[in-house]
């Protein structure tokens, strides 16, 4: 019995990939290709930016630079729906941020002084003048704008030609448009503020020539009049922060005693914002002669009588003053004597003396200041006490009445409680009725941390799917069928051919088992037909081989 020897031959890749149909070629290419397909697309998913606003709201030409910017810096960007927003990677937002505001940009869609640097040459003095004022302009819009509560600004500049011929100079004035935040409003000192801003850029510019408006056309300055605008909406504003301060005191003294939410306080303030203006004159009682001041003095003295007649010779010795009489020597001498004693006995004088003294007076002018507290009415509630008893039950329990009268002197003395102007205090405890609170869970597919998780792995996980369904429903069963072995077409040599056809010539056939002694075996049909083989090839081996050769060449026989 001879060994029968087999030379394996195994095919190729390409081999079986050719061995199989149409068909299951067909899905293996079209499985490939969507496996790659799907995993290419999970690639440029996973590598794509995040996108973050860079600006929003810019106007056409800002925008159109900002691109043109980003575009040298080789910058991706896109368009958010409708253009309102540029968008570029998260990663480089701030980083790109400062580099265009490096170089100026976005410059916004207000002009300042950088207009004088583009004046081209023969530039009239008009031209030169108007390029000023709408620099200045823009160079007041942008510092007006830099306060938080205006959104947007603009400013009209009249600045009239000064001329030194005219004897009355017009003065420069100015008009002042602002739009505010929603929600936002500008005090007084911040309206004065921007009216003295704008008063002081430009030279000669009174405060009252800036008008303030707001985008509704409303007057927010005082006009040049003088007359205070909207004084009983001011009034009434007025009137409410005092209504308001009164309430805060009022929660502030209490809710230490009583607990946050237990207390409620709302204060009516009737304020007078009556203007009077009164005047007094007072004069002091009289005083002291020593006491009083002198304003005034005057001294009148006169001497009523004869004069006496010259004698003697003229000349300098008859003007010289009467010496004293001496004893007469002669009879005329005693005449002389006689006549100037009788002009001295009808003579007289007279002496008067005036002195004026200062009065004491006193002039007192009051003017009422405005918004004068004239009454102050206070109505306070105040829950229930809340006691936990020992085991664990809460019950609302009234304030003792001396607790009530405690606090309601609080509140007298916190509001500034005063009889005479008829305030009045009116503190009550009751219970507060209590909220109800619902404590509907949020589903779990409803929360919005879960939604957002959702929205987050949905695409990798749609691709992971996909691509699983392909990889099983596809690339799968065609790998099975390219891993199942095929006949090989490999051509035997006539040695290999005669050894094999020896070996199936010694090789002895299978014979039945017998069922017993005198039992006589029966061939079946296909063991006959085996014999009438093996028959043949003893007999032909020649033609057994050319038929085995052309089976394996995939030939048909004749």
């Amino acid at each position: 019995m001879s060994a029968t020897v087999t030379i394996p031959v195994n095919p190729t890749l390409g081999q079986r990939f050719a061995a199989m149909d149409r068909s299951q070629r067909l899905k293996l290419a079209l499985g490939v290709v969507l496996f790659v397909a799907i995993g290419i697309a999970g690639l440029v998913m996973g590598r794509q930016a995040d996108w973050r606003v860079l600006y929003s709201s810019l106007p056409d030409k800002d925008g159109g630079a900002v691109i043109a910017q980003l575009t040298t810096m080789n910058v991706p960007y896109k368009y958010t729906e409708g253009g309102g927003a540029i968008l570029v990677p998260a990663d480089r937002v701030h980083d790109v941020r400062l580099k265009l505001a490096s170089l100026g940009l976005p410059k916004g869609s207000v002009n300042g002084f950088e207009m004088m640097e583009s004046n081209r040459f023969g530039m009239t003095q008009f031209q030169e003048r108007l390029t000023f004022q709408r620099g200045l302009e823009g160079e007041l819009t942008r510092s007006i704008q830099s306060i938080a509560s205006v959104a947007n600004a603009r400013i009209h500049l009249a600045l009239p030609n000064q001329n030194g011929f005219f004897r009355e100079q017009q003065k420069p004035s100015a008009s002042v448009l602002l739009s505010l935040h929603p929600g936002r409003s500008l005090d007084k000192a911040q309206i004065a503020g921007i009216v003295h801003l704008v008063a002081s850029s430009v030279p000669e510019m009174p405060p009252t020539a800036v008008s303030v408006l707001d985008d509704t056309g409303k007057l927010l300055s005082a006009p040049p009049d003088g007359s205070a605008p909207n004084g009983d909406a001011e009034q009434l504003q007025y009137v409410q922060q005092v209504e308001q301060l009164y309430s805060r005191r009022i929660l502030d003294i209490l809710e230490p005693l009583v607990g946050k939410d237990n207390v409620r306080a709302q204060v009516t303030a009737e304020l007078d914002f009556s203007q009077t203006e009164s005047t007094t004159e007072s004069h002091t009682p009289n005083q002291a002669a020593d006491a009083g001041a002198v304003r005034s003095q005057q001294l009148v003295e006169s001497t009523n009588g004869v004069t006496a007649a010259p004698t003697g010779i003229p000349g300098a010795t008859s003007n010289q003053p009467p010496a004293q009489p001496a004893a007469p020597i002669n009879g005329q001498g005693q005449t002389v004597a006689a006549v100037g004693q009788a002009n001295a006995a009808n003579s007289s004088s007279k002496k008067e003396s005036i002195i004026n003294y200062e009065v004491d007076k006193t002039v007192r002018v009051v003017r009422g200041a405005t918004g004068v507290v004239k009454r102050v009415n206070a109505a306070v509630v105040v829950n229930h006490r809340s006691v936990t008893d020992a085991k664990g039950v809460t019950t609302s329990v009234p304030l003792t009445d001396a607790e009530i009268e405690k606090m309601t002197a609080l509140v007298r003395e916190t509001v500034g409680f005063n009889q005479d102007r008829g305030d009045s205090v009116n503190l009550m405890n009751a219970p507060f009725a209590a909220e109800k609170v619902s404590n509907e869970e949020i589903p779990l597919w409803r929360q919005a941390d879960v939604l957002d998780t959702v929205r987050s792995l949905a695409w990798p996980l749609g691709m992971l799917v996909l691509a699983a369904m392909v990889f099983f429903g596809v690339i799968r069963p065609a790998l099975r069928a390219l891993a199942q072995p095929q006949p090989s077409s490999t051509a035997l040599t006539d040695a290999q051919r005669g050894a094999q056809l020896d070996a199936l010539e010694a090789e002895e056939p299978e014979r039945p088992q017998l069922t017993g002694p005198g039992a006589v075996p029966q061939a079946t049909e296909a063991e006959l037909r085996l014999e009438d083989a093996r028959k043949l090839t003893r007999d032909n081996p020649a033609a057994v081989a050319n038929i085995v050769k052309t089976w394996m060449n995939g030939e048909a026989a004749a």
